[in-house]
């Protein structure tokens, strides 16, 4: 451990050296000062020194940002995150591996830019799923430029379930829309079938039928919308919900077809409930004749979830 220390020293005082002038030496050797640093910083983690190798990651990244090699500043910041994310400072770690972001996409390496935030999302999500939701936008937006579509919907399906998970439905309804406008660009049609589904949920739970409604309408458009399996359902669904047939709605939204979506979705489908918050319907009773009674419990029956 000590012989790591001491071998970690040695190479800050290395690139210290290096970046000193003179009257022989106008200039720093910023790109020999930030592999000393490197090293140290390797050093330092090697003796669980964390802290430490931290702070050689940064001045790493400070040496090669004034070398302007900002793809290696940026792996360095990135490199300082993870000391952070290693000590359980998830917060600090995020912004570093945001402005190593900055810089990949200033070097002209977007793609990296987008990875880096990826995996920033990542690391937040267990603790603050706005800034999750965030970062994967940032991400989707990145791709998105660079028209690399495919990889930016799955950044936004992402966003999409975290919105969700929050229920910020209003947001969730928004990123929904634009996955699907995404997926029907590189004419992946089935997966418009699915996120037609997720839409009208994340819709029945705002409680805008219409919104809902029209939804499975616009998608009548896609090819092989008409008749397929998600349609059928999800004319089944709208209809129960607008016929406040509570039986029907829990049957749709507990078929495998919504059972087995996204556990975000899932969760939106089995706490559907149909408005006014009736029981489910009875069986009719089979002998009219046994009359008094049954006919009074039907008529309690029918508005025991309050008038409509």
């Amino acid at each position: 451990m000590a012989a790591k220390i001491n071998e970690a020293h040695d190479h800050i005082a290395k690139a210290e050296k290096y970046l000193r002038t003179s009257f022989m030496k106008w200039k720093p050797d910023y790109d020999s000062a930030a592999s000393e640093y490197s090293k140290a910083a390797v050093a330092f983690k090697n003796a669980k020194m964390l802290e430490e190798a931290k702070e050689a990651y940064l001045q790493e990244a400070e040496a090669h940002t004034n070398n302007k090699t900002l793809f290696h500043a940026a792996k360095a910041l990135e490199a300082a995150g993870m000391m952070l994310k290693d000590m359980q400072r998830i917060p600090e770690a995020i912004q570093y591996i945001e402005r190593a972001s900055m810089m990949y996409v200033e070097n002209g390496t977007p793609d990296t830019a987008a990875l880096a935030l990826d995996r920033a999302g990542k690391l937040i999500e267990s603790q603050d799923l706005a800034k999750a939701v965030d970062l994967y936008q940032k991400a989707a937006s990145v791709f998105e430029n660079e028209d690399r579509l495919r990889q930016a919907v799955e950044m936004l399906g992402k966003s999409s379930r975290l919105l969700v998970r929050q229920h910020k439905l209003d947001e969730a309804a928004v990123s929904i829309q634009k996955e699907k406008n995404m997926y029907k660009e590189i004419e992946n049609y089935p997966t418009c079938f699915k996120k037609t589904s997720a839409q009208v949920l994340v819709h029945l739970h705002r409680n805008d039928f219409v919104a809902a409604d029209k939804c499975v309408r616009e998608s009548y458009s896609l090819p092989g919308f008409s008749g397929s399996e998600d349609c059928i359902a999800l004319e089944q669904l709208l209809q129960g919900y607008d016929e406040q047939d509570e039986d029907q709605v829990h049957r749709v939204c507990n078929s495998p077809l919504f059972k087995y979506m996204d556990n975000d979705y899932a969760k939106l489908s089995v706490s559907l409930r149909v408005p006014g918050g009736g029981k489910k319907k009875k069986a009719p009773a089979a002998d009219a004749g046994e009359g008094g009674a049954g006919a009074g419990e039907a008529d309690e029956d029918e508005y025991a979830g309050g008038l409509c």
